[in-house]
């Protein structure tokens, strides 16, 4: 049926909550996470277009639980359920604010009032089921990126590699990119993704949106001053020479979606090809670094 969605709902005790997303990004599943601040529990939960691919996602995660608590992820029970879509588009409401991610930066969800000084950007977003609120410190850190390479002249193109919800294209709008691009390899990411375009006053003429994968999208041959790529790190890695393929020499690359753990070994991945870093940041269990490209 076509208002419901089916649902495996996790339960999360591990000490990091933010850990288990990577891996159910790493898959491909949909998902949302909640939880209440100061306690050791989240609740995820991963959505799918029938039962039996809500069944598939939670064989994934029953066949690598014994794996993933090396990680130190403790899955307490996994559910199978299904939900209106009407009550999912109330649900998570309840945990999206308004952030200020930067003096001049704010998200804003658009069922909320804000009223901004003249000096604030405001991106107004609708996550719905795509990954990208703003409130997840990888996501942070690209935003705070994306303003921070907004002050520099020769900072003009912008590439949005797996735009989730859209939001760092939007943030890279209204800082003044002129040329900006985005993909993602899920259709309803992308569907998403045009429809924050849409309630941020963006025209299909002013962002480039595919629904395609990192290689395909190289093939258009474009190159950008600065790409934002907020992907895993073995993802990132696997995919260092096409993402270095699509940057101009001096351009900028954000890395994120990198545990602190793994961080080390990115940034020796991209320096070995010729890259300098220019900052490096972390948050809870998550480290980002911004690169550039040097020439050879």
């Amino acid at each position: 049926m076509d208002d419901i969605i089916y649902c495996c709902k996790i339960t999360d005790m591990s000490e990091n909550s933010d850990i288990l997303p990577e891996f159910f990004n790493a898959f491909d599943l949909e998902f949302s996470t909640w939880n209440n601040p100061g306690e050791k529990i989240a609740w995820h939960t991963v959505y799918s277009k029938n039962s039996e691919k809500a069944c598939e996602a939670e064989k994934i995660i029953i066949d690598h639980i014994a794996e993933w608590k090396e990680y130190g992820i403790n899955i307490a029970e996994t559910q199978l359920l299904q939900l209106k879509k009407e009550d999912w588009s109330e649900v998570w409401k309840k945990y999206f604010n308004i952030q200020h991610i930067s003096e001049r930066l704010v998200i804003k969800p658009s069922w909320l009032e804000f009223t901004p000084s003249p000096e604030q950007v405001v991106v107004e977003l609708d996550p719905g089921m795509s990954f990208g609120t703003g409130q997840h410190p990888t996501t942070v850190f690209c935003l705070r990126m994306i303003d921070r390479l907004s002050e520099n002249a020769s900072a003009k193109s912008f590439l949005d590699a797996g735009c989730g919800s859209g939001i760092l294209s939007i943030a890279a709008f209204k800082l003044g990119f002129s040329r900006i691009s985005a993909f993602d390899i899920d259709p309803d990411a992308v569907k998403v993704a045009m429809e924050n375009f849409d309630k941020n006053n963006i025209s299909e003429t002013d962002v480039l949106i595919k629904t395609s994968g990192i290689k395909e999208f190289a093939a258009l041959n474009l190159q950008y001053d600065v790409i934002a790529a907020n992907i895993l790190a073995p993802v990132l890695m696997e995919n260092k020479d096409i993402l270095l393929s699509m940057l101009k020499t001096n351009g900028f690359l954000i890395l994120a979606g990198i545990l602190s753990i793994e961080y080390g070994e990115v940034r020796d991945f991209f320096l070995n090809s010729g890259c300098t870093e220019e900052y490096v940041q972390s948050e809870r269990e998550w480290t980002g670094g911004l690169f550039r490209k040097k020439v050879n």
